[in-house]
């Protein structure tokens, strides 16, 4: 997102500098690039925006070809050697409406997973933001898992209202993620996932990916690494230990970027958007996770699936 905000001839530089660096001091080897559109674009400019963001990403990962390989195919994830693979997704259809023949077109162009809706309601369903309507996926939400499912392009219920969840889970006959959620069991927020929606995302063979951001994890004013890792620790105990991962949805250099001063303090869904787990703002802090997880006993097998190898597993199947 902010790659595409700067001038398109400093894309590559930009990432290579800025980016790859943290990358890399996190120990990093599959990031994931959220296609989000702000409300500034929609509905009348989402798609052109979408395209320059799937544009940057071409161009970031050309011109960065000895660091970078961006994954359009499942069997790009293990011809990359030691380059870091990049992953499109879109969070949330706005660019799409109606028009499922789009997923088609975008799909085409490398995007390999994809959430119905952001906190809103969308053509395909109700964001979790909705949840007092009780709603499920419209008629469109229902062909658009049959299409993305032919497609093999992950289905990512991060986001998605809890109605919306558990029909994708009842239609799912291939693995289904959960890109950026944690634990509704350790806090009670609309975007958190009970423990029937985890087993469920399981059940599938897919993927949990929890959430870093510290609204969601705690209501302490302090948040810490640890509790982090008591929902990964949790989410291991409910669905399993090939079933979780890590969804860190980095903000903090996103909202200080594209938010003025006049408009803070910054609260979304009720939350202070600006409080984080200390060192844990950006990519480069990512060891802590791993030595919290060891720390607290866990076996270094099932670290290892947490920290990639889980949603590595699902990314590179057909």
């Amino acid at each position: 997102m902010l790659v595409a905000r700067r001038p398109k001839e400093v894309w590559p530089e930009y990432f290579r500098e800025r980016w790859i660096p943290q990358l890399r001091a996190g120990g990093i080897d599959v990031q994931v690039l959220p296609v989000f559109i702000d409300d500034e674009f929609r509905p009348e400019r989402s798609l052109r925006e979408t395209l320059r963001m799937i544009e940057a990403a071409h161009r970031v990962a050309e011109a960065n070809a000895d660091e970078v390989v961006l994954c359009t195919t499942p069997g790009d994830l293990a011809g990359r050697g030691d380059r870091i693979a990049l992953v499109l997704a879109l969070e949330g259809c706005p660019q799409i409406d109606n028009d499922l023949e789009l997923l088609q077109t975008l799909h085409r162009l490398g995007v390999r997973m994809v959430s119905f809706t952001h906190f809103g309601r969308s053509a395909l369903g109700d964001g979790s933001g909705e949840d007092a309507a009780g709603s499920r996926l419209t008629h469109a939400g229902v062909e658009a898992v049959g299409l993305l499912e032919e497609l093999g392009v992950l289905i990512d219920v991060s986001h998605v209202g809890r109605g919306g969840v558990e029909h994708i889970l009842e239609l799912a006959t291939k693995p289904v993620v959960a890109s950026h959620s944690s634990a509704f069991a350790l806090r009670e927020h609309h975007r958190n996932l009970t423990d029937e929606q985890l087993r469920g995302i399981a059940a599938t063979g897919g993927v949990v990916c929890v959430n870093f951001f510290a609204g969601f994890l705690t209501d302490a004013e302090k948040p810490t690494v640890d509790h982090l890792a008591d929902h990964l620790e949790y989410v291991v105990d409910v669905a399993g230990q090939d079933h979780v991962g890590l969804g860190s949805d980095f903000v903090a250099e996103v909202f200080g970027e594209k938010i003025p001063a006049c408009d803070r303090p910054l609260v979304i869904q009720g939350l202070d958007a600006e409080v984080y787990v200390p060192g844990l703002e950006g990519p480069a802090g990512m060891p802590l996770v791993t030595e919290a997880l060891l720390r607290r006993g866990l076996p270094e097998a099932t670290v290892r699936k947490i920290l990639g190898e889980n949603l590595i597993r699902v990314l590179s199947k057909e």
